[in-house]
């Protein structure tokens, strides 16, 4: 029996990457954080969706990141930039994925799960390093070199399905498998709407938009560029 780990953020890449695997494997175990971040709304989507794709288990763990770094994405932190064209921008959580896939790794270790399946991308997205190939390629060495089942040919196997898609290519994958993309919300911040604005939105009203697809989540009236 094939059985993964789904890292579950609520948002919309990581509901595409819960559809990817509840079509590939026999059985899915989804893992959600909270590590100081401002969108409760984006946990409860998780729980949401785990229901929706009635898991194994769902588990919510959390990771007080906010603690020891410092991000505008935390509560409490610095204002959400709107749309950046820097590098990295200030949303950037140091070394978060490094962290929630660690934590991953030892659940797929305790449970004997196939494979971690995560959401990151680099086509369309923020900058942040931990989402690049270069990382996951290290990574994947980590694995087979600090983990019981590394070491006696066995690794924990980490699946980036989404790493080289456009976020339309996403909404378009998503859309086939039948992901309820109204059980996802990808603002930054916390609200009754999304923002419209911030880098997470204005990337996935791009995506849909160029998808020719209705994105099922309301947003805030104010205007962003979709082209």
């Amino acid at each position: 029996m094939r059985e993964g780990v789904v890292l579950l953020s609520g948002g919309l890449d990581s509901a595409t990457v819960l559809g990817i695997a509840d079509s590939e494997l026999d059985r899915v175990r989804t893992l959600t954080f909270i590590y100081g971040q401002r969108a409760d709304k984006e946990v409860e989507c998780a729980k949401k969706l785990s229901l929706h794709y009635d898991v194994e288990e769902h588990r919510v763990l959390s990771i007080p990141l906010e603690r020891l770094t410092e991000s505008s994405l935390f509560k409490g932190g610095t204002d959400i930039p709107s749309h950046e064209s820097a590098e990295i921008p200030g949303t950037y959580v140091p070394a978060r994925n490094i962290i929630l896939l660690s934590m991953a790794l030892a659940y797929a270790e305790c449970v004997n799960a196939h494979a971690i399946y995560i959401g990151a991308n680099a086509v369309d997205f923020s900058g942040y390093p931990d989402c690049r190939p270069e990382f996951y390629r290290a990574f994947r060495q980590m694995v087979k070199e600090g983990t019981k089942r590394g070491v006696e040919g066995d690794p924990v196997e980490i699946r980036v399905p989404l790493q080289n898609m456009s976020k339309k290519e996403i909404i378009q994958k998503g859309n086939e498998l039948g992901v309820p993309f109204e059980l996802t919300w990808s603002c930054y911040r916390e609200g009754v709407t999304a923002c419209r604005v911030c880098d997470s939105c204005v990337l996935r009203l791009k995506g849909f938009h160029e998808a020719g697809l209705e994105d099922p989540v309301a947003y805030n009236a104010s205007t962003a560029p979709i082209d």
